[in-house]
């Protein structure tokens, strides 16, 4: 009775298939990756290589700036000079821009964590906010300003050579 028990698992092990024998045949008769698929690991790939840059170029100086911040403007210092790789990293930035706010929870939670801690700084938490919100907002008015005074010039230029080619 043993036997034929044993005789029946072993017979189960042979007809069922190795799990990693089926993986590794399903990925060896695969098809390679879409442009689509290389491009987006090409794009990650290139916006993380700017975030480790800055990481790196921030602990060896020791500035007081987050190493992605200065990967972020080492970034648009590449895209200013080759604007080809805007529309490279596109999709993916797009992808990641849409779901930003899933971004913050882990900043929400810590927050909520250390509470406790904060309730002694609230006040210069609270000032903080008030005026970076308000710096932020004044920012934003002068470089909106600066912007449209630039496009009305612009507009003035062009419609003065309109007139002036007719």
């Amino acid at each position: 009775m043993t036997s034929s028990a044993s005789d029946t698992s072993s017979a189960a092990n042979v007809a069922s298939p190795d799990p990693m024998n089926e993986s590794t045949a399903a990925r060896a008769g695969s098809k390679p990756p879409t442009n689509r698929e290389t491009s987006i690991t090409r794009s990650l790939a290139v916006l993380l290589a700017f975030q480790c840059v800055g990481e790196l170029i921030a602990h060896f100086t020791r500035v007081p700036i987050p190493g992605p911040v200065i990967g972020m403007v080492l970034f648009l210092c590449v895209l200013s000079a080759a604007p080809a790789l805007a529309q490279e990293v596109e999709y993916v930035s797009r992808g990641l821009l849409n779901h930003l706010s899933l971004l913050f929870v882990p900043a929400g939670v810590g927050v909520m964590v250390l509470a406790d801690d904060m309730k002694g700084q609230l006040l210069a938490i609270s000032i903080a906010i008030i005026v970076s919100t308000i710096l932020s907002i004044a920012v934003a008015a002068l470089v909106a300003g600066a912007l449209m005074a630039r496009l009305e010039r612009k507009q003035t230029r062009l419609n003065a050579q309109k007139v002036g080619q007719a």
